[in-house]
């Protein structure tokens, strides 16, 4: 049986098309390879250099041009670092200060949001719209208070100052990021409950909670990095050495050489110290935006066969 030329003629102009198409999208992916992979490596630049500026020694960080690797790694920095300034103890206060306030920020957050999504009172939406309207708020406008305030309590240079507040409340951003992720939520979730027996707080805990598991992983991993990145508060509020936080830690060590431009110990320069205290501040937040990816996706994954 013989194919009309026209026939064949529209298959191979189809193929054609369909080649064309491919190469096309193709060539586009690589594209956006290559562009996010130019994009990554201006974001990681910094933390490389501040990486491998901890594994030189003093003299190779004042060459120029600066090499970016070293010539041999000296991992004894690290130790000697440990040796200059009290890493760990500024290390446990960090973490102290993180966990509690972390914790005490998302409960407290979860039972305003809930307050705000599922319960129906007089001047409720009156109420989130001032506690929206406080994040247009700086620091800096409260700042004096608070520091009145604690000082009359007795709380400077402890770590009360930076952990209480953060259990009345938890943030206007992670009210409002929880009341959304309840309110997305149907209320017959809510009335099953209550046929069932159970209270609003076990409405909140066994029911809704487990189905905001995103948002409120969510509002964790924010508050959790920045507690550990805090600077202003701890700066004002804490004063001794030992009970320092990691950021103003590492800040007053390289205080130690402001008029020499660098951190200054005995009289010699040790900057590659403040690059190595920097490098182990820094790779707790990395390693977090890494699990936190992993349990971003399997919540999201969980809560959606949930339905």
């Amino acid at each position: 049986m013989s194919v009309a030329p026209a026939t064949l003629y529209e298959e191979r102009v189809g193929a054609r098309s369909v080649e064309a198409g491919r190469r096309h999208s193709r060539g586009r992916r690589v594209f956006y390879h290559v562009l996010t992979l130019v994009l990554a490596v201006f974001a990681l630049f910094p933390f490389i250099w501040m990486l491998c500026s901890s594994l030189k020694t003093p003299a190779e960080l004042v060459l120029f041009p600066p090499p970016l690797l070293p010539y041999t790694p000296q991992w004894q920095n690290y130790l000697e670092m440990f040796s200059v300034v009290p890493f760990l103890r500024w290390t446990y206060n960090s973490l102290f200060v993180t966990v509690l306030g972390t914790v005490g920020a998302v409960a407290s957050a979860t039972l305003v949001a809930y307050s705000f999504a599922r319960f129906r009172y007089p001047g409720r939406d009156i109420f989130f719209l001032i506690t929206l309207a406080t994040i247009m708020l700086p620091v800096e406008v409260t700042i004096i208070p608070q520091y009145v305030l604690f000082f009359k309590l007795g709380w400077l240079n402890t770590p009360w100052p930076l952990i209480v507040p953060q259990w009345f409340g938890g943030g206007a951003f992670n009210i409002f990021l929880i009341r959304q992720a309840l309110m997305s939520l149907p209320r017959d979730l809510d009335d099953a409950a209550r046929v069932d027996g159970a209270n609003y707080l076990q409405t909140l805990w066994y029911v809704l909670l487990p189905l905001c598991v995103p948002a409120l992983a969510t509002a964790a991993i924010i508050t959790a990095i920045t507690n550990w990145d805090a600077f202003l508060q701890p700066f004002l509020f804490i004063n001794t050495r030992d009970n320092l936080l990691l950021a103003v830690g590492i800040r007053e060590f390289q205080a130690q050489g402001a008029a020499t431009g660098g951190a200054v110990v005995g009289g010699l320069r040790r900057d590659h110290l403040l690059m190595a205290a920097s490098t182990l501040m820094t790779l707790p937040v990395v390693l977090l935006f890494f699990v936190a990816q992993r349990h971003f996706v399997r919540a999201a994954v969980m809560s959606g066969l949930k339905g």
